[in-house]
């Protein structure tokens, strides 16, 4: 079983617009309501692709309702104020503008109870993903893998991936722009990609999964380096891509990760739905990668 921990969930609305135009009324379609957070996410992707999950993290009644309508097995530390909203704005040409709220405060307390709780699930591998709300310090994922007897992949940004950098995480998935911030430049090729993650593997993760939005995904691990992506001709909405794609590569490697994503970018919401045999079948893994092309 895989746990994820999600220190700062919340509830996704997603709302369909035909254009988003500043200072106008919009008239939206009936909103997409969902239990989400980055873990849950990656837990709601292994569940519906059948592998077994549990997200832990903390949530009020409105959030645990829709856990439990969704059918995702959770550990959760209840907590006094409401977790957070956030809305989506999806255009029809799948642009989505995204207003994301910071969360509630959690106190020593709480993080006390989350980490304790995470280390008890008993998973196989844990997966702590997402950005820290207020209260919790920059190193509460490095006091994660630092206490974990198992391994443990991280998927956050800022100064708390900064900061499990050092305490040797079996894997951390940044994003292009992290990628960019953690090595002091934007990488402008694949080659640059695989530079920048070797060099981050060098300070402590046995991993490096770096999610390249259309441009697919690089991994740099022990065995080398290898580039992948899938080609979806109508993408409806890429927020909860990067979430499919570290669900998928829990589940079963790069290839597997890069359908995950396949079928996320295909959806109208942000969670991930089964993947399809024409996601599979998107997927294409080079033998040999293309140093000079260009990322953006």
């Amino acid at each position: 079983m895989i746990v994820t921990l999600t220190p700062n969930p919340a509830i996704d609305r997603t709302l369909a617009v035909p254009a988003l135009v500043r200072g106008e009324v919009l008239r939206a379609a009936a909103p997409v309501v969902e239990a989400s957070g980055k873990g849950v996410n990656v837990a709601k992707a292994l569940l519906v692709n059948g592998h077994a999950a549990k997200a832990v993290l903390p949530a009020d009644d409105q959030l645990l309702e829709l856990l439990r309508a969704a059918g995702v097995p959770c550990d959760v530390a209840r907590i006094g104020g409401a977790v957070r909203t956030n809305v989506s704005l999806l255009e029809p040409d799948g642009t989505v503008t995204k207003v994301n709220e910071p969360g509630p405060a959690l106190s020593s307390e709480d993080r006390r109870r989350l980490l304790s709780m995470t280390l008890a699930a008993g998973g196989s591998v844990i997966a702590a993903s997402g950005s820290l709300p207020p209260g919790l310090p920059a190193d509460f994922y490095a006091e994660l893998v630092e206490r974990s007897d198992g391994p443990v992949a991280v998927d956050t940004s800022g100064l708390a991936l900064k900061a499990v950098i050092g305490a040797r995480p079996w894997l951390i998935k940044p994003n292009l722009d992290e990628l960019a911030e953690l090595v002091g430049q934007r990488p402008q090729t694949l080659a640059d990609v695989v530079s920048a993650a070797r060099a981050l593997r060098s300070k402590g993760p046995q991993a490096v999964l770096v999610s390249l939005g259309g441009d697919g995904a690089v991994l740099v691990d022990g065995t080398g380096a290898r580039h992948g992506e899938a080609v979806v001709d109508r993408p409806r909405n890429t927020v909860g891509a990067g979430d499919a794609l570290l669900a998928g590569f829990l589940a079963g490697g790069l290839t597997e990760a890069l359908a995950y994503a396949a079928a996320a970018v295909r959806h109208v919401g942000t969670h991930a739905p089964a993947v399809t045999p024409a996601d599979r079948a998107a997927v294409r893994v080079h033998q040999n990668i293309d140093g000079g092309r260009r990322v953006e």
